[in-house]
């Protein structure tokens, strides 16, 4: 990966959230659950890839006293979270998941549906420095598209999203939308993402929640 996430470029940010829960058909467990395990944790909370602050919204209605981070490489992007966020103070940063993670300690590190934009390598550094930003006993969670763990698994989950999609009222051309966003994603297995966490020096290691492509993981830092 260089400099930019695909994401930014590609999403107006005016127009990010009204799709989602036609897009993400599991957006409410989905969501739900990430947020649940990140407000567990504790109150300092630095959200990776925030986009317009959906799960951060999410962990803040979870846990009234948290203290957001919202990290993004697109300004356009955070100036929408700061909207959302018009009466509550939060911190928002502009960078890029290459570069330095802001130091912490945070409680929980979370993100949602933005990883995947990273290689492979790429996201076993990231996992690594979330790790250093962490204080001992912190939790990670990454709420993701995820691959399957094989072709036809894989496809039969890519049916199952339109189908849910569609259901839900998204047309031809949101589909089509969506499906040219995803082309410069680089998804990855459920099972990899664990390995990689444990690799990185994570313990209790897990995916909390699975529907098809949406997965939540989460993983501690030891004690």
């Amino acid at each position: 990966m260089t400099t930019n996430l695909p994401r930014p470029q590609v999403w107006e940010p005016q127009a990010y959230d009204a799709p989602r829960r036609r897009l993400i058909p599991c957006f409410d467990d989905f969501y739900g659950t990430a947020a649940r395990l990140g407000a567990e944790a504790g109150p300092e909370v630095l959200d990776l890839g925030a986009g317009t602050g959906l799960l951060s919204d999410a962990v803040a209605a979870a846990r009234p006293d948290a203290q957001l981070t919202l990290l993004d490489g697109s300004a356009a992007m955070l100036e929408q979270a700061k909207a959302r966020f018009a009466n509550r103070s939060v911190r928002m940063i502009e960078s890029e998941f290459t570069e330095p993670l802001p130091p912490g300690p945070f409680d929980a590190v979370v993100s949602a549906l933005a990883i995947h934009h990273l290689s492979d390598h790429d996201k076993r550094d990231l996992f690594r420095r979330i790790l250093g930003v962490l204080r001992p006993g912190g939790v990670f969670v990454n709420a993701e598209q995820v691959l399957g763990p094989t072709t036809a698994l894989d496809a039969r989950y890519m049916a199952l999203h339109e189908q849910e999609a569609r259901s839900l009222g998204t047309d031809e051309a949101e589909w089509q939308a969506a499906m040219v966003r995803m082309e410069p994603d680089q998804c990855a297995t459920v099972e990899d993402q664990l390995a990689w966490l444990r690799e990185a020096g994570f313990e209790h290691v897990d995916c909390w929640y699975k529907s098809g492509r949406f997965a939540v993981l989460a993983a501690h830092r030891p004690l």
